[in-house]
């Protein structure tokens, strides 16, 4: 999903792998508590203790180690190691699995959600990398619209890629909104919960289906 001209091939040797793999963790350190923008090259060397050389060994510079890192956390939010569920199971368990897997996923890496957001506002290459991302996370789960569809389930007159575009794009806001920018909900009143966020998204989708929900 990352933008290929912005990453170089991997090493070849497991030392190559290892010094590359630090340098990825150092800078989302370094990202996640200076921002994209105030980051600087002598920091992400310095907290991955090696010098400007081997740096750019791996990385030509910021951008670069920047998409290297959001890869690595695009891959935790495409596939999050949600428990196994059986593909003909119940669709609301498969559902709800799905959402909170994902929601896991998005608290796990949403100061870079958040830095995603706002780099792609400036640069045209990252603005690209996040469609890609968005694009990808629909196109699988309107696979999983058809299915059902398929199965007699879901509403055969939803069109799948379209009903996908609408479900994933709500569930990838919700997950910003409750994730990065923390809405306030007003004095007095509790933001819903982990669990109740997972328990509206699946309703929500399942109502959008048409698929029976077993209060």
């Amino acid at each position: 999903m990352a933008d290929t001209s912005l990453l170089r091939d991997l090493p070849t040797t497991g030392r190559g792998l290892r010094t590359r793999s630090a340098l990825v963790s150092a800078a989302r350190t370094v990202f996640e508590r200076d921002g994209y923008l105030d980051s600087r090259l002598i920091d992400i060397t310095k907290e991955a203790q090696c010098s400007a050389g081997t740096f750019y060994t791996y990385f030509a510079g910021k951008d670069e180690i920047f998409a290297a890192v959001l890869e690595t956390a695009q891959e935790d939010m495409m596939h999050p190691g949600m428990p196994h569920v059986e593909a003909d199971d119940d669709p609301i368990a498969v559902i709800e699995a799905s959402n909170r897997a994902y929601f896991a996923a998005y608290q796990r890496n949403a100061k870079l959600m958040g830095l995603l957001e706002q780099v792609a506002n400036i640069d045209p290459q990252f603005r690209r990398l996040r469609q890609r991302r968005a694009d990808a996370f629909v196109r699988r789960n309107a696979r999983s619209i058809a299915t059902l569809q398929d199965r007699g389930l879901a509403d055969a007159k939803l069109d799948p890629l379209l009903a996908s575009l609408a479900l994933s794009g709500m569930i990838s806001r919700l997950g910003f909104a409750y994730f990065v920018t923390e809405p306030n909900v007003g004095e007095g009143v509790q933001p819903a919960s982990f669990d109740d966020l997972v328990s509206i998204a699946t309703r929500l989708w399942a109502n959008a289906l048409r698929l029976p929900m077993h209060d």
